[in-house]
C-alpha cells in the first residue's frame, strides 16, 4: 500500500491511478488530518508525500513520522516545487528517503518508489539485532550497549543499522552516502567519517566494531 498525500485532486488522482495500474495498492489525502487517522488503521509500505500542503505541511509531517517508533522506518519520498533547493535538503536530513521535483512524471515516480521499496528491503530485515554486547531493536527503533539505551541521531541509527544488517560487509562511503542520505544528496563523502566517528564515540566500546578498511570505507565485525 502507497499512502499519497497530495492536495491537488488531479495530481493526487492521477498518483493513484498509476500506481494501481502499476500493481500498487495506493489511497490519497488531502492533508495531514487524514493522513494519520489512516495510519492508525494501516501502515503503509511507502509514503508519496507532498511539502506544499495547507496546514500542516510536509516537513512536519515527515517530522512527526520520523518521531514516532511504530513510524519511524516507513520510507517516504518527498514531492517538492522545482527550485526549493532549501527543503530538498531539510527533507533529506529529517529521514526523507528521497525527493521528486514537481512537475514530475508518473513513470518516474513510479521508478522512484520501486527503487526507493528495493532499498528498504523492511521485511526481510529481523526485528532484534545483535552483535556482541551490540543491540538494535528495529521496531522500537532504539539501540543498546550493555543493556544501557543510548541516543543516536537518525543518520547515525541508520548507518549502524545498514551495517548491522550485513555485519562483515564492507560499504564504500558513497554506497553509505546513497543508502543513508539518499541518491540525490549533494555533499561530500566526509560527511559520512564525521558521522562514524560520532557513533563510534556514542557506542563506547563497541564502537570498535566499525572497523575502518583503509582505501574502501568501513565494515562492522565483532572481536577485532
Amino acid at each position: 500500500m502507497i499512502f499519497c498525500v497530495e492536495d491537488d485532486d488531479a495530481i493526487r488522482e492521477l498518483m493513484i491511478y498509476t500506481l494501481q495500474s502499476a500493481g500498487f495498492e495506493a489511497r490519497g489525502f488531502t492533508g495531514g488530518d487524514t493522513f494519520f487517522e489512516a495510519l492508525q488503521e494501516e501502515k503503509p509500505e511507502l509514503v508519496m508525500l507532498d511539502i506544499m500542503l495547507p496546514g500542516e505541511d510536509g516537513i512536519a509531517i515527515l517530522k512527526r513520522l520520523r518521531a514516532r517508533a511504530e513510524t519511524s522506518d516507513i520510507p517516504v519520498i518527498m514531492a517538492t516545487a522545482k527550485g526549493t533547493e532549501y527543503d530538498r535538503v531539510i527533507g533529506l536530513d529529517l529521514g526523507a528517503d528521497d525527493y521528486l521535483s514537481k512537475p514530475f512524471g508518473m513513470m518516474e515516480m513510479t521508478a522512484r518508489i520501486r527503487a526507493v521499496l528495493r532499498r528498504s528491503d523492511r521485511g526481510k530485515t529481523p526485528a532484534l539485532l545483535r552483535m556482541g554486547e551490540l543491540e538494535l531493536n528495529a521496531e522500537t527503533y532504539t539501540v543498546s550497549v550493555k543493556g544501557e539505551r543510548v541516543q543516536l541521531t537518525l543518520k547515525e541509527y541508520k548507518l549502524l543499522h545498514t551495517f548491522m544488517e550485513n555485519p562483515g560487509r564492507v560499504y564504500t562511503r558513497d554506497q553509505l552516502l546513497e543508502m543513508v542520505w539518499g541518491a540525490d544528496y549533494i555533499g561530500e563523502t566526509r560527511t559520512v567519517d564525521v558521522h562514524i566517528g560520532t557513533l563510534r564515540m556514542k557506542l563506547g566500546e563497541c564502537g570498535d566494531y566499525i572497523e575502518t578498511v583503509r582505501g574502501v570505507g568501513y565494515r562492522l565485525e565483532e572481536g577485532l
